[in-house]
C-alpha cells in the first residue's frame, strides 16, 4: 500500500510537469516567431488546455483508457460513467492499475490528470502549424472532435490494455507515436486544408510564417520543456522505482547528445555558429527520439540516439524545407513526426531486457543491436505495422474533421488582412 501511495505522488507531480508543457509549447512559439505572436499563441494553447480537461472529462478519458470495444475505443458508458462519474469516488483504484494489468495502484484521478496532460500537449503540438494561419474558432471545434477521438484512438490501441495493437505486442513507452507521430499526421492533414484554400485564393506557394527569434523567450521555453520531460518520460512508468531513475537518465542524456550533436552537424555543414536555433532543435529533436524507448535502453544507448538525432533532424529539416505547399516554422515535421516515428522503430534496435522488464515491458526482446535476432525482426515488423496504421487513421480523421469545419467556417485560413499582415512580415 505504501508503494501505491508513492507511486500516485510520483505520478501525480510527473502530470503537473507535463502540464505545463502545453503552455511552454506556446512560449516556443513566440521564442521562435516573435513577440508579436505571443498573444495569439498563448491564447490558444490555454484554450487547448481548458478544452481538453473538459471533453476529456465528459468522455473522452473513456474512449481512450476504459476497457475496449472489441480492442478499437474504450467503451464510453464503462463505470463510472459520463463527467468521471461526477460523485463517484476519484481515488479509487483505476482498473488497468490492479495486479491483473498495471499494478501499480494509480487512482482514476492521477491516472486521469496524467494522460489528460499528454492529451493537451499533443494538440499543441499539432497547433504549432496553424498560429496566425487558421482562425481560432474552426481550430476550437477541431479540438472538440480532437479530445473525442482522434487522440483517443492510438492511445487506446496502444497504451491500453486491451488496445488490439497492444495485444499484438507493440509498446511505445511514453508517445514516440501516440503524441509525437500522431501530432505530425494531424498537423499534417490540417496542412493540405490550407494549401487548398491558398491554391483557391490564387497563391503560387504557401504563405511563410517568419522566424523572429527571440532569444530569452526561446532559451525560457527549451528549459521549461526539458524539465516538463522529467514528467513526460519518468513518468510513463507510472511508478516509482528503480526504472523511473534510469529512464532520467536515458532522457537527459539523449537530449544533450542530440543537442551537440546538431550544432556540430549544422557547424560543419554551413561553417557558421549554429544558433539558438539549433541549439533548441537539437534538445528537442533527442527528447522526441528517446520517448518511445527510454524505458527500454541504457544510458550508452540513449547516448548513442542522441548523436544520431542531430544529423537525422538536419536532413528532415532540409528535405521538408524545400517543399513550398506548407509553412512550418516550428519544426513538427522535421522533429516530431521524423524524430517520433524513428524513435518508435528503435525499440526493434537498441532495446534491453534488463530494461523493458524493470519498466513493466517484459514482453520486448532484446533488440538487433544486443543479439535479438528475429524476435527482434518481429517487433521491429509490429512497430511498423502500428506506425502505418496509427499514421494513416489519424490523418484521414484528422483530415475529415478539418475540411468539415472548414465548409461550416466557409474555410479556416484567417482573414485577408490577416494574410496582409502575414504578407508584410515576409517582406
Amino acid at each position: 500500500m505504501a508503494d501505491f501511495v508513492a507511486n500516485n505522488l510520483f505520478v501525480l507531480i510527473a502530470a503537473l510537469l507535463v502540464f505545463t508543457m502545453t503552455g511552454s509549447v506556446g512560449l516556443l512559439e513566440v521564442g521562435e516567431l516573435g513577440e508579436e505572436y505571443s498573444h495569439t499563441s498563448l491564447l490558444k494553447v490555454m484554450l487547448i488546455t481548458g478544452i481538453g480537461f473538459f471533453v476529456m472529462a465528459i468522455v473522452g478519458f473513456n474512449t481512450a483508457f476504459a476497457p475496449t470495444i472489441g480492442g478499437i475505443i474504450g467503451s464510453p458508458l464503462y463505470s463510472p460513467g459520463f463527467f468521471l462519474g461526477g460523485a463517484s469516488n476519484a481515488t479509487a483504484v483505476f482498473w488497468s492499475m490492479t495486479s491483473q494489468y498495471f499494478n501499480t495502484g494509480l487512482s482514476m484521478g492521477t491516472y486521469f490528470f496524467f494522460e489528460t496532460a499528454f492529451a493537451t500537449v499533443t494538440l499543441a503540438l499539432v497547433g504549432v502549424v496553424v498560429l496566425k494561419k487558421v482562425k481560432l474558432e474552426a481550430f476550437a471545434i477541431f479540438s472538440v472532435v480532437y479530445f473525442l477521438i482522434i487522440w483517443n484512438l492510438p492511445a487506446a490501441w496502444i497504451w491500453n490494455p486491451t488496445g488490439w495493437l497492444y495485444l499484438l505486442g507493440m509498446r511505445d513507452f511514453a508517445g514516440g507515436l501516440v503524441v509525437h507521430g500522431a501530432a505530425g499526421a494531424a498537423g499534417l492533414a490540417i496542412l493540405f486544408q490550407l494549401w487548398s484554400e491558398e491554391k483557391r485564393a490564387g497563391l503560387k506557394e504557401s504563405l511563410q510564417v517568419p522566424i523572429n527569434v527571440s532569444p530569452n523567450w526561446l532559451t525560457l521555453s527549451i528549459i521549461l520543456l526539458w524539465v516538463g520531460w522529467f514528467g513526460f518520460n519518468p513518468g510513463s512508468v507510472l511508478a516509482f522505482n528503480s526504472s523511473a531513475i534510469a529512464v532520467v537518465l536515458a532522457t537527459f542524456l539523449c537530449a544533450s547528445s542530440s543537442f551537440l550533436s546538431l550544432m556540430l552537424t549544422t557547424y560543419w555543414r554551413e561553417k557558421r555558429n549554429p544558433g539558438l536555433i539549433n541549439m533548441s532543435n537539437g534538445v528537442l529533436m533527442g527528447l522526441i527520439v528517446i520517448t518511445p524507448v527510454a524505458g527500454f535502453v541504457s544510458p550508452a544507448s540513449a547516448i548513442l540516439l542522441g548523436i544520431i538525432s542531430g544529423p537525422l533532424f538536419y536532413a528532415a529539416e532540409t528535405w521538408f524545407a524545400k517543399r513550398k505547399f506548407f509553412t512550418d516554422p516550428v519544426g513538427l515535421l522535421p522533429g516530431h513526426l521524423t524524430g517520433g516515428l524513428f524513435g518508435v522503430l528503435m525499440i526493434g534496435v537498441f532495446s534491453q531486457s534488463i530494461y523493458t522488464t524493470a519498466s513493466g515491458n517484459p514482453t520486448i526482446p532484446n533488440g538487433l543491436l544486443f543479439g535479438g535476432g528475429t524476435a527482434a525482426l518481429h517487433q521491429l515488423g509490429i512497430e511498423a505495422l502500428g506506425i502505418i496504421v496509427v499514421f494513416a487513421a489519424v490523418f484521414a480523421i484528422s483530415f475529415v474533421t478539418i475540411k468539415l469545419v472548414s465548409v461550416a467556417f466557409h474555410g479556416i485560413l484567417v482573414p485577408p488582412k490577416m494574410k496582409a499582415d502575414l504578407e508584410a512580415h515576409r517582406s
